[in-house]
């Protein structure tokens, strides 16, 4: 591949995964909830979910898919299925109070935060693994980017995917940070007070801060969780590629 060509597909390949959908939405959702490693996790959730699609592809199963109705079918509606089970989760989550807060941070380097953090992964991971929409996206737009008089062309098309992984890797990441950082910005204005003192807040006031954010969470949660369901509804109305 020439390098004007190679540095088109990279710069395609950063464009695409600027673009929100339900990986950047479950990388945000974590960052903003607990933190940039919980959204840095996420995202590498989602990026060893996308192997499946590229190791797939190049060897030939995405085309299968293409190619058969009904394999499209069947991954579709569990890839659906899927989605609208994260949605609700979401979307029954209950509130939590201060001291779950609390905790929810302090346990991000522990046991529990570390078992947290590989369920996050594992999460992500089925969030892209299961997306048949994914597959045929490396199907269709890897290829472009091959030369006809390319000989080997599984191991090009393995290359082309792994490096489109790689960049969108360190996207998926910055969609982590960015969140994060917002999430603190935010968060400073229901933590912030009057100094200590006589001036000092009421007794009480920063748990009722912390149950404030706590509500804002539960908010994040229902629109994250609608916006999960309706993408698990819009694939499953996805029509199968025509052969």
């Amino acid at each position: 591949m020439a390098i004007d060509q190679l540095l088109l597909f990279m710069a395609a390949g950063v464009l695409l995964n600027l673009t929100p959908g339900p990986d950047v939405l479950y990388i945000v959702t974590h960052a903003l909830r607990r933190g940039a490693r919980a959204g840095m996790v996420a995202a590498l959730g989602i990026t060893a979910g996308c192997f499946v699609h590229i190791f797939a592809a190049a060897v030939g199963v995405s085309a299968l898919m293409a190619a058969s109705a009904t394999a499209f079918t069947v991954l579709k509606w569990v890839g659906a299925a899927y989605l609208v089970y994260v949605g609700l989760r979401l979307l029954l989550a209950k509130s939590e109070s201060a001291m779950q807060l609390g905790a929810a941070s302090a346990d991000s380097t522990g046991a529990s935060g570390q078992n947290g953090l590989k369920t996050i992964f594992l999460r992500g991971f089925g969030t892209n693994a299961l997306n048949p929409k994914v597959a045929l996206f490396f199907l269709a737009f890897v290829p472009q980017f091959i030369a006809p008089g390319v000989e080997n062309k599984p191991l090009a098309f393995l290359l082309l995917g792994l490096l489109f992984n790689f960049n969108g890797m360190w996207v998926n990441l910055g969609w982590a940070v960015a969140a994060a950082w917002l999430a603190r910005r935010a968060s400073k204005v229901f933590t912030a007070g009057p100094p200590q003192g006589e001036n000092a807040p009421p007794r009480g006031a920063a748990t009722r801060a912390a149950v404030e954010r706590g509500g804002i969470f539960l908010w994040l949660d229902r629109i994250a969780g609608a916006m999960f369901v309706g993408f698990g509804i819009k694939l499953a109305l996805t029509a199968a590629p025509k052969a």
